[in-house]
């Protein structure tokens, strides 16, 4: 099936042949046309599988098709909750990337920058308003923006809003837009809060679910490594010094794990940065940018600064932590796998952190095995004392290990 198969107007058509694409994702074909007839949709799909284009494209040809309305209003009529600001501008990179052939005006509203550019672009009309549902509130208490000419009610990443614990924003949100909207919901997973929320804000929607509840993204190749808390750091040196991984994501339960991850990384001359809330908004875009650009090998990273992250080919994603939710577990693999592309995800397990090994195997209704690292020679804890001599901590690696052969991860 071609995307012109699918009832797409004419200038968005040309908007997606421009950006290279030719064939619609399942969840594309299946959510289009039902978002054209103006239905409300539930999207279920592992992430990477183009969930951000099956709402995009036919919001913007249904635009077109009303054009008694004028465009540039002061009123938005199309409104995009999303949970955190990375996010929101890869969705306005898509409507301004889909929309070129189109007059519509779209801006991205988020905190952690200055609210005055918003406040700016808002009175100059938009059309299309995305937003993180913190910031949007303040600039509706601050009456900067209405909506009351809102027709379309996208909320994506639903699951990682409750996550956020910005479910109560979103219905304080969703009870300022007109009740005959159309509302788009898609998520990763599907959980019970969110389907209370979706009886409150939807009207009878199509189910559109792609591969099993809260199963990974099929591309996705899967390992549990058994690594002792005090070995990470030098298994993740060796790996990417001996492995041949041209880009990997590295998620760190904390913003402190993450630094020190990226310290070491660079003292053994692995190229990478780190992103947590802790960096300014041009920071986070800069390494965000230098990633897809390929400038650097290796982005270490905390769950809520990743959100959102779309970039294709990504070889690798490695756990530092097994994550003690397992819905992060399909949040953080989904970062690999994409875009019709193979990916590996591994997983560090120390013993401590068993227990969350068995809430990814109940969720994701799978049993792992935790290995050994091929070739990886398991240093002893340091403090132990061997012979009469304490061992000290590991040294660094010598960054001539990156003159060996790259084997394949596994």
């Amino acid at each position: 099936m071609s995307f012109s198969e699918l009832g797409l107007a004419e200038p968005i058509l040309q908007g997606v042949y421009a950006a290279g694409y030719n064939n619609p994702t399942e969840i594309q074909q299946k959510a289009i046309p039902l978002a054209l007839e103006g239905r409300d949709i539930i999207g279920c799909a592992p992430t990477g599988t183009g969930k951000t284009a099956a709402f995009v494209l036919p919001i913007l040809s249904t635009l077109l098709e009303t054009a008694n309305k004028p465009l540039k209003s002061a009123h938005p009529r199309v409104l995009v909750l999303t949970p955190t600001r990375e996010l929101a501008l890869q969705i306005e990179e898509a409507v301004r990337e889909y929309g070129t052939y189109t007059d519509f005006q779209c801006t991205s509203v988020y905190g952690g920058v200055s609210i005055n550019n918003q406040i700016r672009a808002l009175k100059d009309g938009v059309d299309i308003v995305i937003a993180t549902p913190g910031r949007l509130l303040d600039l509706m208490e601050r009456r900067c923006i209405s909506l009351s000419m809102i027709e379309h009610l996208i909320l994506d990443e639903a699951d990682r809003m409750y996550d956020m614990g910005f479910i109560r924003d979103v219905r304080k949100i969703a009870a300022r837009v007109p009740h005959d909207r159309q509302t788009l919901l898609f998520s990763a997973t599907m959980s019970r809060e969110i389907r209370a929320l979706i009886a409150e804000l939807q009207r009878s929607p199509s189910y559109i679910e792609i591969g099993a509840p809260f199963s990974p993204a099929e591309l996705v190749e899967q390992h549990f490594v058994n690594a002792p808390n005090h070995v990470k750091l030098d298994l993740l040196v060796h790996i990417l010094l001996t492995r041949n991984v041209d880009s990997m994501i590295v998620f760190s339960k904390t913003k402190h794990g993450a630094d020190r991850i990226d310290r070491r990384l660079n003292r053994e001359g692995i190229t990478s940065e780190a992103l947590h809330a802790d960096r300014t908004q041009s920071q986070r875009q800069m390494a965000l940018d230098g990633f897809k650009r390929k400038d650097f090998q290796v982005l270490v990273a905390t769950d809520v600064a990743a959100r959102g992250i779309d970039i294709d080919k990504v070889a690798c994603v490695v756990n530092f932590d097994t994550p003690a939710f397992a819905e992060d577990y399909i949040h953080r693999i989904g970062r690999t796998g994409r875009a019709e592309c193979k990916g590996m995800a591994l997983t560090f397990v120390d013993e401590s952190e068993l227990p969350n090994l068995k809430k990814i195997e109940f969720l994701t209704n799978k049993k792992f095995s935790v290995k050994d690292f091929p070739g990886f020679k398991m240093p002893p804890k340091p403090g132990l004392v061997q012979d009469g001599n304490s061992i000290p901590s590991a040294a660094p690696a010598s960054p001539r290990r990156r003159q060996y052969y790259r084997k394949p991860v596994f």
